[in-house]
């Protein structure tokens, strides 16, 4: 095999394919990026038996052939060398001899036959997105994302469907729930489950140019065709869990507030919490301020927020982090708090009673 790049355009399709690559592996062939070389296509792909992804680009091929490189090597390579292009021959001994400006290197490569073959998704269902709102979607609910896979690796993944022309991203991990939507057309009724990720890899593959996604869902896998990059991932089996039974039809207690200032208020006051999950802000809703309160090791905050409480006063403990990234997903100045009482999840809506947009539900912490 031997063959002539560009090596900024090979570089950058080398550190993208690198991101799934396995890092700790028994085989190390997964560690490696598969290159083919045939007539004046150059075939780039990874896989690590969960997640896939594969490049074509152009490039002048004097010598047909493959075989795989260790992407973290590689990658390395092609970031200290200094010439516009980059040459790479490979021999019957799989010895890589790659050059590029007055640098060379003789590595060895891996057999391309031990490479595993990276499933493709031939039938299914297509979905056309623009990359912005995936992007919107993907942001306002993967952090939610349970990071544990323990008794429910169903909660690693978001959940996406397509109902009525609606859109919905779904993610839970049993402390909280993210819920976004968005209205689309001419999309038949479709829902799975990708792993958090997974997904979470193809918006890193997004940027300013990216007019459209290109989606197809089969039965067990899923693919994105993003700017020439086709990413490949198994989907999640299982039955998502009912998270509807756990956001009540009524509320107790509603407070109005505007998202920005609530965002600082809360951010100051989680100055002084070192420690999320044993530390809480305590939030104390009265009929006319709502009071963030934390007391740590390091000191005490407290700041007030003017409100206009409907329904009887309550105070109620909440982990800092899940309330600051739950507010800040929010894409709306006004915001809704909805509450039944102390021990009850706090519910966090668009005040605009149109806007069907986002849910987000937090579970509350014990109060000492």
């Amino acid at each position: 095999m031997k063959f002539i790049v560009d090596r900024g355009t090979f570089l950058d399709a080398v550190s993208k394919l690198q991101r799934v690559v396995s890092n700790k592996t028994s085989m190390p062939v997964l560690e490696g990026i598969l290159i083919s070389a045939e007539n004046s296509l150059l075939t780039l792909a990874t896989y690590n038996l969960e997640m896939g992804m594969k490049k074509e680009m152009y490039a002048k091929c004097e010598e047909a052939g493959d075989i795989v490189i260790n992407a973290r090597l590689l990658s390395e390579i092609l970031r200290k060398m200094g010439g516009v292009q980059v040459e790479i021959e490979s021999d019957d001994r799989l010895m890589c001899h790659i050059k590029s400006g007055e640098a060379t290197f003789d590595i060895m490569g891996m057999a391309a036959t031990d490479f595993p073959e990276m499933p493709s998704v031939a039938d299914g269902t297509n979905i056309n997105l623009d990359g912005k709102i995936f992007c919107d979607l993907v942001k306002g609910t993967g952090f939610a994302v349970s990071q544990v896979e323990g008794t429910r690796p169903i909660l690693t993944g978001i959940n996406i469907s397509v109902k009525d022309n609606v859109l919905q991203f779904v993610a839970i991990d049993g402390y909280r729930l993210a819920i976004r939507r968005q209205k689309i057309n001419n999309i038949e009724d479709i829902e799975f489950t990708v792993s958090g990720k997974a997904i979470n890899e193809v918006v890193k593959l997004v940027d300013e140019n990216t007019e459209s996604i290109d989606i197809i869902i089969g039965k067990r896998l899923i693919s994105f065709n993003i700017g020439g990059y086709i990413f490949i991932s198994r989907l999640l089996e299982g039955e998502f869990v009912n998270y509807e039974k756990i956001i009540p039809e009524e509320s107790k207690q509603i407070v109005k507030v505007n998202c920005h200032d609530i965002i600082e208020s809360v951010d100051r006051v989680s100055l002084l919490i070192n420690d999320i999950f044993s530390t809480p802000i305590r939030c104390t809703l009265t009929e006319e301020n709502l009071i963030l309160n934390c007391v740590t090791t390091l000191g005490r905050a407290k700041e007030n927020v003017k409100i206009n409480l409907e329904g009887d006063e309550v105070e109620i403990g909440l982990n800092s982090r899940y309330l600051s990234e739950a507010l800040k997903a929010c894409d709306d100045g006004n915001i809704l708090f909805k509450l039944n009482g102390e021990n009850s999840g706090i519910i966090i809506v668009s005040a605009d009673e149109k806007n069907k947009d986002f849910l987000y539900l937090i579970m509350p912490m014990r109060l000492k």
